[in-house]
């Protein structure tokens, strides 16, 4: 093996941090991972700095066990790597380096009077989960650290500068911090200057440099390497891609950055992307932000999606325990999941809200997950799953919905990927009900993110001159890629339909909770 030929992607997702080396053929050659969870400490979700660095090196490491299992070589160098993340957050620095504020993720609703008040100043939406809303939001609370920043950076953005010093990120990981000019490939120039004007604050000063897919980021330092690989086998030189967030390598790893394509990303969080030649109004269920390569994405996010049914399962699984039956967690989930192909099509009456967190589509700050039913629903396994099923999407329905009928944004056809479509057919079928569209899943679905990550540098050093990076992907990566699509049929349409109104309709018992729990 040619490890100058090879590629690593790494992603540091929600609870699992991955790592994928691919070869010159865009072939998965192995792998890598470690799990971790956020915490919630004084009310923020975050992970602490020694969480992540700690992390980062296990999936390293676990990555490097595998090639000398698979190959009999030690993995020495690639010929490029690429650092993605969860989108936006913030972790703010000071001249020094010293980290000014705990890392506040995307899951935060915090900073709803913020996000509120710069989506009227710029005439364009700023989620709560933004790096602009956190920084606006830690200026209203009057947050002594504040005059102290000397740079403001994301999960993705943080772990580039340990890699290469350099303070810079992707145009799709810089539009979930602040909004982009997608004719000029940068930060809206104007909104900075009403931000200037307001706070007295010169963003450029404190924001990464944006590039697009394709433009070379910096090279691993020595103490990138070292920082990566303490056992000190890595070397550096190596070519770094502009780091991104798992929105823009979601979209890399289904082909979807051509206008009219989209795809869902569905795990931890789950959000659609449909990349629109349009000008959209302003609307607080859809965020702007961009392909890798800067053109304008409509993208429909909620905080909320499998935790609630990964938590079911951990509870089958003890059960399991009990009754004496080792069954592995994959095992489960898989059973589960076909489970709920069975079910009544609308999950027989029952009801449940996944919301572990806040949810801005639905009009909440924090979340209680709840199961509900009457004495009347047919209260089944089957109905049981496919109810938990039918929740995870829910929100995801509402804003797609008014993506399609308020702005004429036509959904043909959705690629997915991330853990939700682990086990065949079930997950397609399910988004497919919910969004009456073919859902498409292609082989490689299952590498999900840190795939996309390895594509986009491996774009940096094997496109051909002036070769875009949406041909780049159809003509050399995903030409003869296998893939499978589901469309359901009209009576799950229908059975989510309606447990979308019994859901709509009794949000008020999920925002009484939050009330009184």
């Amino acid at each position: 093996m040619d490890l100058s030929k090879t590629v690593l992607g790494i992603e540091l997702g929600s609870t699992r941090i991955k790592a994928v080396l691919i070869d010159e053929n865009h072939i998965p050659l192995a792998s890598g991972s470690h799990e971790w969870e956020n915490r919630l400490v004084d009310g923020v979700w975050t992970y602490s700095l020694e969480q992540v660095h700690s992390g980062l090196q296990a999936c390293y490491e676990d990555l490097r066990r595998d090639v000398r299992e698979k190959y009999q070589t030690e993995l020495t160098e690639t010929g490029a790597i690429g650092v993605s993340g969860m989108m936006h957050g913030y972790l703010p620095f000071d001249k020094n380096g010293k980290q000014l504020a705990e890392f506040r993720t995307w899951r935060n609703t915090m900073t709803g009077a913020a996000a509120a008040e710069l989506t009227e100043l710029f005439g364009f939406n700023i989620p709560q989960r933004w790096s602009i809303a956190h920084l606006y939001q830690a200026i209203l609370n009057q947050e002594e650290h504040v005059k102290d920043i000397a740079y403001l950076t994301t999960l993705a953005g943080y772990i580039h500068y340990r890699l290469s010093g350099r303070h810079v990120m992707g145009i799709g990981e810089a539009s979930g911090m602040f909004p982009i000019d997608s004719e000029k490939l940068d930060y809206n120039e104007e909104m900075i200057q009403k931000f200037r004007a307001l706070t007295g604050i010169d963003l450029r000063a404190i924001l990464p440099a944006v590039l697009t897919a394709g433009e070379n980021a910096g090279t691993l330092s020595e103490e990138g390497a070292r920082f990566l690989d303490p056992s000190g086998n890595l070397k550096a030189g190596i070519s770094l891609a502009p780091c991104e967030g798992d929105a823009g390598t979601g979209m890399a790893a289904t082909d979807s950055v051509r206008v009219r394509t989209g795809n869902v990303s569905a795990g931890t969080s789950d959000f659609a992307m449909i990349v629109t030649d349009q000008k959209l109004g302003v609307h607080p269920e859809i965020d702007m932000v961009t392909t890798p390569d800067g053109l304008p994405v409509a993208m429909v996010h909620c905080n909320n999606c499998t935790s609630d049914i990964n938590a079911w399962v951990s509870l089958f699984g003890e059960f399991s325990q009990l009754m004496g039956f080792e069954v592995s967690r994959n095992d489960l989930f898989t059973g589960l999941f076909r489970e709920a192909l069975k079910g009544d099509p609308d999950g027989g009456g029952l009801l449940s809200y996944n919301f572990f967190s806040g949810e801005h589509i639905a009009g909440l700050d924090e979340g209680r997950p709840l199961f509900v039913r009457t004495p009347h629903s047919k209260f089944t396994l089957a109905n049981f799953m496919r109810t938990h099923l039918f929740s995870s999407l829910a929100t995801l329905k509402i804003g797609l919905d008014l993506l399609r009928e308020t702005e004429h944004v036509p959904i043909e056809r959705l690629y997915g990927h991330g853990g939700f479509f682990k086990t065949p057919e079930v997950g397609q079928r399910m988004l497919s009900a919910a969004v009456n569209a073919p859902v498409s899943v292609m082989e490689t679905a299952g590498e999900g993110g840190p795939y996309g990550m390895a594509l986009l540098a491996a774009y940096m050093i094997f496109k051909d001159k002036g070769e875009s990076l949406a041909d780049y992907l159809d003509n050399k990566v995903f030409k003869d890629a296998k893939s499978s699509t589901v469309m359901a049929d009209a009576a799950d349409t229908a059975g989510f339909n309606i447990f979308l109104t019994r859901y709509k309709k009794a949000l008020a018992v999920e925002k009484k909770a939050v009330e009184l729990l």
